[in-house]
């Protein structure tokens, strides 16, 4: 990936639309898992299992196939109350197969109105599966383009590669596709535009750390500790966005968050935010274009 290498305090101060300090996305990941009775390999669960040995290629893995489920039958509604009650949207990430086989969840999506950014495929087919195949990297990345398009109804801006594991060619193919934004990477609080053969493209980071894959099912966090935590990484950023703007971003899985054990870790996270002024939820695309237009009031 061909990007510059800016420390912080090289940096010009970074100033959002209407003064805002802190531009926070909260994200809630739809994705499926694909499992069918011939495949050869374990189930690519793309984070914690619930029941963590593999079971034999060619025998479907129902325990952690459900549990993934559980989030689209159930978590994911429980979530969608949380936010209707805070009135704060989500940026949504989508595998094209949720959209054709969970329907009704994407519908909920538009109806809000939130953004929806696509996400592969499926979560288990992943683009490093391809790394050296690139021609076959970019069939996925245009068939999961072309579904968007037809469940959305105009074309994507952006991407979230599953699992956070993209190729040496991806952001290559994406601008090729005539996306603006890319969401992988992890390293930095602001935006920044990476190289491509076909012009830039605008890298909105996504945190791995404030996620509640790395809090709760990894991490192992009390729900009070997990709040605690939320809200230090806001208050910090918070602060430092007076000077220049931060971006903070919290990932959701609908069969994580959407217990109803963690569920008030969301819900209080949500009430706890809407205290500060100056606070902005922009979708993605909102932030790409505007550091299209402005940054080179950032790095000069």
């Amino acid at each position: 990936m061909d990007y510059d290498f800016v420390a912080l305090p090289d940096r010009k101060p970074l100033k959002w639309p209407g003064g805002h300090r802190l531009a926070l996305i909260i994200t809630i990941n739809l994705e499926y898992w694909e499992q069918t009775r011939d495949q050869t390999e374990p189930l690519y669960a793309g984070g914690p299992a619930s029941i963590p040995f593999p079971v034999p290629g060619n025998v479907p893995d129902y325990v952690n196939w459900t549990w993934r489920e559980y989030g689209q039958r159930v978590g994911i509604w429980r979530m969608l109350d949380r936010f209707d009650k805070a009135g704060i949207p989500a940026s949504c990430t989508m595998n094209a197969k949720m959209a054709l086989e969970r329907p009704r969840i994407i519908e909920a999506v538009n109806e809000r109105g939130w953004e929806l950014v696509p996400h592969n495929w499926a979560q288990n087919d992943i683009l490093t599966f391809y790394a050296h195949e690139p021609e076959k990297e970019r069939e996925v990345i245009n068939r999961t383009l072309q579904v968007y398009e037809d469940v959305v109804g105009r074309p994507a801006k952006g991407w979230l590669s599953s699992s956070l594991r993209p190729t040496a060619n991806t952001v290559d193919i994406l601008k090729e596709a005539g996306l603006t934004f890319f969401c992988d990477f992890l390293n930095d609080d602001q935006p920044y535009l990476i190289r491509t053969d076909h012009g830039p493209m605008v890298c909105v980071p996504y945190s791995n750390d404030v996620n509640d894959f790395n809090m709760f099912a990894r991490g192992g966090m009390t729900l009070d500790q997990g709040l605690t935590a939320l809200k230090e990484q806001f208050d910090v950023l918070y602060e430092e966005g007076k000077s220049s703007m931060r971006i903070m971003n919290f990932g959701l899985h609908p069969h994580v968050i959407g217990q109803p054990y963690r569920i008030r870790a969301l819900g209080d996270f949500l009430d706890y935010v809407k205290g500060f002024e100056g606070v902005w939820f922009p979708t993605r695309e909102e932030i790409a274009d505007w550091y299209l237009e402005n940054h080179q009031d950032h790095i000069g």
